[in-house]
């Protein structure tokens, strides 16, 4: 390795896959490489839907293993979901899968003791169904939560394992609709009148912290020397991404591409008003006191879900037929809960567009082509939507993650937008996990540093807008008549 240049291990857990990756850093360098990746299954068992949290850990064990000699170890995945540890620090079952039914009803028995707009003034948070608020005002009546001490989001439990010590990452933290955006700590007003015991969680740390050392158990599967430390994270999957953005200009938004689709502005302080709680707009907590101001978008779900249900068509001759359909011929609401829950994707689809009065699609060209537009025009109504509410803006889009790989969700983008859009990092979330490893070991620079070392280092793709907002608009309109 060249001098002045570091190894840091990233990670990182989407909803579908998990991968290892390792980022070799230094004042002028930045490389990325995948140790290992390995499946993310969730399984339905009598009870519900549940993570197989165990093969995870182990697919984490094996990254390590290919990863070799690193200078540390960040963890990130996704956000709301938990594990529960009993008074032995052992855990108590399989977590739950936000996409289980246990939360159905719950919001409206939460908002009975504290209404939607106190809840969302106090905590910035969207309504989403499977919030850790809603998720834990279920569990509460069961034996396995009667017995738990601790409650540990899914990247701190595997730190946990890792380093037997235990933290609660913030940006993860802010997620659960329990923290103060504002002061970037728990509200303890939502938790008392919710009935919510605060003391499960473990303390709260920031990233950069320091989250222990590889435990010798770990170093012996691993076959790593220690001691190797652990680094606190942007542990929300998004904050590391946002983080990875390579952001030349202050005015810009981003989307974040993959299972999901997270759009919207990096903002210094929280938006915490009526008309953007009405927009379903959150405000979840970034690096060095940012705000990720965002909307959740159902994103490539849509479409991951219709290929497994088509048996794995080949996703890029897929692609190209779709990129030959008529544009905007019918789309569908891609923030709507409808498509939450796995299964009978293509039929729900064909479903609201029958239901909205527009022409079902009836191939699966067609089909695939419906998802993009859609999702292009829900990233135009974010963005659009984002830059009203916080009155910020923007003269770029950066897109980072999975949907970079899809260039003509790309393309769409940009149109929808009526904006440039810049496509980042593909593997964003693990690039920004390394990065702030890098920095709280010697890597000096704010977040703007970060980012111009991105700049400098990292290819980047262009995107210009085509055509005007006219057939936007009109797709829009279809959808508001529904």
């Amino acid at each position: 390795m060249s001098a002045g240049v570091k190894a840091y291990a990233a990670v990182d857990l989407g909803a579908s896959s998990g991968r290892v990756m390792v980022g070799r850093v230094g004042p002028d360098s930045v490389e990325l490489s995948e140790a290992h990746r390995f499946p993310n299954r969730p399984v339905r068992v009598p009870e519900g839907l549940r993570w197989d949290v165990l093969a995870l850990y182990g697919g984490v064990l094996d990254g390590l293993r290919a990863a070799g000699p690193v200078d540390s170890v960040g963890v990130d995945g996704w956000a709301v979901d938990y594990g529960l540890l009993d008074a032995d620090g052992a855990l108590l079952g399989n977590p739950v899968h936000y996409r289980d039914t246990r939360t159905e009803g719950v919001a409206e028995k939460v908002w009975a003791t504290v209404p939607a707009s106190e809840l969302y003034a106090a905590t910035g948070i969207q309504h989403a169904p499977f919030n850790t608020l809603y998720q834990l005002t279920a569990a509460r009546s069961t034996a396995q939560f009667a017995r738990a001490a601790r409650v540990l989001l899914i990247p701190d439990l595997l730190t946990y394992w890792l380093t037997g010590e235990l933290g609660t990452e913030l940006t993860n933290a802010s997620t659960t609709q329990l923290v103060d955006p504002r002061t970037r700590t728990w509200s303890s007003e939502v938790a008392e009148r919710l009935g919510i015991d605060l003391g499960l969680f473990a303390p709260l740390r920031q990233p950069g912290d320091p989250a222990g050392t590889l435990r010798p158990e770990v170093l012996a599967e691993t076959g790593l020397a220690g001691p190797v430390p652990v680094t606190a994270v942007g542990s929300h999957d998004t904050a590391s991404a946002v983080a990875a953005i390579p952001a030349s200009v202050e005015r810009f938004a981003y989307i974040c591409t993959g299972t999901w689709s997270l759009a919207g502005l990096e903002l210094s302080a929280p938006v915490l008003t009526e008309e953007s709680r009405a927009a379903n707009f959150t405000n979840e907590l970034g690096l060095d006191g940012t705000v990720r101001y965002l909307r959740n978008i159902m994103g490539l779900w849509l479409l991951q879900e219709c290929v497994r249900a088509w048996g794995g068509p080949d996703l890029g001759l897929l692609l190209r037929e779709a990129a030959g359909v008529l544009a905007l011929r019918a789309v569908v609401d891609a923030g709507d809960e409808a498509f939450l829950a796995p299964g009978r994707m293509p039929q729900r689809i064909a479903e609201a567009c029958r239901a909205s009065g527009q022409p079902v699609p009836a191939t699966r060209a067609e089909v695939t082509r419906c998802i993009l537009d859609s999702l292009a025009l829900a990233h135009r109504r974010a963005v659009l939507d984002a830059q009203r509410l916080a009155d910020r803006p923007v003269d770029v889009v950066y897109l980072v993650g999975g949907g970079t790989r899809n260039a003509l969700l790309c393309q769409l983008t940009a149109d929808a937008c009526g904006l440039p859009v810049v496509a980042g990092a593909t593997e964003a979330a693990a690039l920004g996990n390394v990065l702030v490893q890098a920095r709280a070991h010697g890597l000096a620079g704010d977040l703007p540093a970060l980012r111009r070392l991105l700049i400098r280092t990292r290819r980047r793709t262009r995107y210009t807008p085509r055509g005007g907002a006219g057939p936007w608009r009109a797709a829009e309109a279809r959808l508001a008549v529904r």
